[in-house]
């Protein structure tokens, strides 16, 4: 199993839908207490329980199946109150969001063949040396190298895929798979006349199409594992996303999701906070490196873009520049229509669209994660900045940034380089931890004229006075922005660098007619990926007006946060001398063992043998020292210039310093062992670390490298430290303020510990104090009529409010469950009641009051007397409509 997963997700514009919203009869509930609280709660309003959603703790996945499946509306009942109850911390109505698998508009219509294809996959190989077709992603290379995906796993979040399809069976995963829309673990699509549900086979069998096999394809990693995810075919809810990206992130390595909402030109939506915790979860649980976990999803690789196989580009996806920007091509490799395997075990060449791009790139990282098994998802992605070039891409937009990449709006860093990957990520060592570092601008309006450009800059130090948070050297920049706005799509935004490289954030979009604006939404480059970060970063926004609004109504600026994410050392400034120095720091290739497990990595292996007195012409090595030596070599000196390395039973050498998990004894001249689990250290004690070994954590307080942070503090897996949470958490989750416990005289707040406010008072979290409830409210969140939790004593709770009596039409009355007094609702047309049932006392207007029941006034007849009768003595008056039509006989009393 790898160590790493790395996500390829194709997602267009992020933001809100102007389309109605559609709500379902699914819930999403976090339930701190555990799974049985939540099977009560469930039971006690009325819900079925299906189980932890994904790998998202206290995070519970509720089924109502008396409340409609779709409506355009969120339904209030009984089933309501979960909301409010002290057991439940959060709980949502789940909506259904549009997500359309990408495909070009007009998808050709394919042909199926029964013969192998090998010949028809162009993007490997030309066998038409006439033809302009080209194969400049070097995956014959990459093979011809020993790579082909063995031993990694790849799993397709789509609409299932066809697990006993010829080119699939042999490389099919079951644990790699699960059926979300289907609650089981089979993930086949569900067939119908037109082949709906064909997109994730195809895509499956261009990463891990079985080679040799005289049937169809070969997948770029023919010896990968192949999983499938089947979510899509139903309705596409922020649950059904977590639960998606929450299937076994500890044991799949590159999840490949070919889908985003719709490329309309119009839309603006994103993943959801569950998605966005899955996303962040399941990187967490495998990639022991530093994580940035923000919600900006700058840990997934970003495809976009395709070009056909003898034309310069053809764009799929919306020529739109936020598409550019936060969805960068880390070097993707894109195409018009390609061969693969389709539904009904057959074969298909009028694939096409972004859905090809993904599962390709996932590919090729998974051939270098054959490579080296131990490169991290931020790894991957410097991986393919490096060795992606522009080939024959043409663009009118590509620059040379500072750092000196080539990058373009439309093909990202340009095309996958296979070999080059491998070879790069075979001699690969980690990246130094990323570090995060925001600025705020200050809070005053600026308006956007249509005459001119708005500029605003942020001069930035990169948070050199902290260490923890200094950023030197730029991976992603996230812009995040409050923009308020009559007219979305007139706005063009760009930001530039500190060295001048402009990345274009949005462009004009012709069919955005909202006028909500941008509410501190995020948007994200890579333009400027290995320039400084320190300096002026300036942004540019421009307004055209365009004929469907007042251009006398100006937007407005309010505010904008410059977000930083890099390292604080050059990520490469150690990789050439480490990965051409000693074999001691080579990557051990896969099954090769250290005969000896406590020898130095590396160190010559040496056989029994007389000593002898070294004749040689050559002189010694450069770290011998004055006594000379016997051999050429570093372990044949006498003694060192600096410092020796490993035994007499395993041999010395000579180095220059000491590798890590040994610290340099300056007296003796030696390389001693740190403690277990140091990776840097001072001395040889439990408490003279400095920094720890993969998988554990430096606890700073005591200088200790631990498994498990003490209390008061939580894991931090990009820097791989224990750090303190806030000073009012007990405990905490991910980051300083995700408090999941508070300490006496705090109380949890979705995720943040505020003071303890007595009854009939709120914690205001813009005022940071206590103030009064509404005077209806024992206690509450907020100061509306409408926010109370409990009313007041003297107060009854009717429907979302608390009143001093009940109005016309409800009557007082209790909840099972619930302390609380309450109205509740009369039977229909009742003017006034004394309970539930029929106990009218008055009738609305129109309406007639017969025993206590309200009967329609026009309708107050009898029928036959002796069909009345009938009716009568058969008990048929609890029927309301026999009611209606013997109303005299049935409700009026003698006389």
């Amino acid at each position: 199993m790898f160590l790493s997963a790395v996500w390829t997700l194709i997602l267009t514009a992020p933001i809100h839908s102007s389309l109605s919203r559609v709500y379902t009869n699914h819930w999403a509930v976090r339930i701190p207490e555990g799974p049985v609280e939540a099977e009560k709660l469930a039971s006690k309003y009325g819900f079925t329980n299906l189980g932890q959603i994904g790998g998202l703790e206290h995070h519970y996945h509720f089924h109502h199946s008396r409340v409609v499946r779709r409506s355009t509306f969120a339904t209030r009942g009984a089933h309501s109150f979960i909301h409010m109850d002290p057991k439940v911390d959060w709980a949502q109505q789940q909506v259904v969001k549009t997500r359309v698998k990408r495909h070009a508009r007009s998808d050709p219509s394919y042909i199926h063949f029964n013969d192998p294809k090998w010949s028809n996959m162009w993007y490997i190989h030309c066998s038409d040396k006439n033809s302009r077709c080209r194969s400049e992603m070097n995956i014959l290379a990459a093979w011809q190298r020993g790579y082909t995906g063995r031993n990694v796993v790849v799993t397709i979040l789509d609409d299932g895929i066809e697990r006993n399809h010829p080119d699939l069976a042999q490389n099919y995963d079951q644990l790699a798979s699960y059926d979300v829309n289907g609650n089981d673990y089979d993930p086949t699509p569900r067939y119908d006349s037109s082949n709906e549900n064909k997109h994730g086979t195809r895509c499956a069998g261009e990463v891990a199409a079985v080679a040799n096999n005289s049937h169809c394809i070969v997948g770029i990693a023919y010896n990968a594992r192949i999983g499938g995810v089947r979510m899509l075919d139903g309705d596409v809810t922020d649950v059904v996303e977590a639960k998606s990206l929450g299937i076994r992130p500890d044991y799949i390595d590159i999840y490949s999701a070919s889908w985003g909402p719709d490329d309309d030109g119009k839309t603006v939506d994103g993943p959801g906070p569950l998605a966005k915790q899955a996303f962040e979860l399941g990187i967490k649980k495998v990639v022991i490196s530093n994580l940035h976990t923000n919600g900006n999803l700058a840990l997934t690789l970003w495809v976009t873009r395709c070009f056909t196989e003898n034309q310069n580009a053809e764009i799929f996806t919306e020529h739109f520049a936020e598409n550019r920007s936060s969805r960068h091509s880390h070097g993707s490799a894109f195409f018009q229509t390609i061969v693969t395997t389709d539904l009904r075990q057959r074969c298909t060449d009028g694939h096409t669209g972004t859905s090809v791009s993904a599962p390709m790139v996932a590919g090729v990282i998974a051939l270098a994660l054959e490579a080296n098994p131990l490169i991290t998802w931020r790894d991957v992605q410097h991986l393919l900045v490096k060795t992606s070039r522009q080939a024959h891409l043409k663009a009118s937009d590509w620059k040379t940034n500072a750092a000196g990449h080539k990058v373009s709006h439309l093909y990202g860093f340009g095309l996958v380089d296979a070999e080059a990957m491998v070879v790069e990520a075979k001699k690969w060592r980690n990246v130094p931890p990323q570090h995060t570092c925001s600025k705020t601008s200050d809070r005053r309006t600026r308006y956007i004229r249509a005459d001119q450009k708005l500029n605003a800059s942020i001069s930035s130090s990169c948070c050199s006075d902290q260490p923890d948070q200094q950023v030197v050297f730029l991976e992603h920049v996230v812009v995040r922005i409050l923009i308020v706005h009559p007219r979305r799509g007139d706005l063009e935004i760009s930001l530039v660098s500190p060295s001048g490289t402009r990345s274009q954030l949005l462009a004009q979009r012709l069919f955005d007619n909202s006028n909500e604006g941008f509410r501190n939404w995020e948007f994200m480059t890579v333009h400027c990926w290995g320039e400084r970060a320190e300096g002026m970063w300036t942004l540019e926004i421009s307004d055209s007006p365009s004929q469907l609004r007042n251009p006398e109504v100006l937007g407005k600026l309010k505010e904008w946060t410059l977000i930083l994410h890099g390292t604080a050392e050059h990520p490469y400034q150690s990789q050439g001398s480490q990965h051409s120095r000693s074999r001691m720091l080579e990557i051990p290739t896969a099954g090769r063992e250290l005969k000896n497990p406590d020898s130095v990595p590396g160190a010559p292996e040496h056989e029994e043998e007389e000593e002898e007195e070294y004749n040689g012409t050559s002189p010694c090595h450069p770290e011998c020292g004055d006594q000379g030596c016997d051999g050429a070599d570093a372990d044949h000196c006498l003694n060192c210039i600096h410092f020796s390395l490993g035994s007499l039973k395993t041999g010395r050498t000579c180095v220059s310093h000491c590798p890590l998990g040994y610290f340099e004894d300056g007296e003796a001249r030696r390389c001693r062992r740190c403690h277990r689990g140091c990776e840097k250290c001072v001395a040889r004690g439990p408490n003279e670390c400095r920094s720890c070994r993969r998988g554990l954590y430096f606890y700073s307080k005591e200088s200790t490298c631990v498994e498990t942070c003490p209390a008061g503090c939580f894991h931090d897996d990009g820097q791989r430290r224990c750090l303190k949470c806030h000073e009012n958490c007990l405990k905490c989750l991910r980051d300083a303020d995700r408090c999941t416990a508070c300490k006496d005289g705090f109380s949890l707040a979705g995720m943040t510990c505020v003071p303890e406010c007595a009854n009939g008072t709120f914690f205001n979290l813009e005022e940071m104090k206590c103030s009064p409830c509404h005077i209806s409210c024992s206690t509450c969140t907020g100061p509306g009529l409408e926010e109370c939790i409990q009313c007041a004593p003297d107060y009854l709770q009717q429907e979302w409010r608390c009143v001093r009596t009940c109005t016309p039409g409800y009557y007082r009355g209790e909840a099972a469950g619930f302390t609380q007094r309450m109205c509740r609702k009369c039977e229909e047309h009742c003017l006034s009641c004394q309970g539930p049932g029929t106990s009218c006392t008055q009738c609305k207007e129109g309406y007639s009051l017969i025993s206590r029941t309200c009967i329609m006034n026009a309708t107050c007849n009898n029928a036959d007397e002796v069909f009345c009768e009938m009716v009568k003595s058969n008990r048929l008056c609890e029927k309301k409509l026999f009611r209606q039509f013997c109303c005299r006989t049935c409700l009026m009393t003698a006389g």
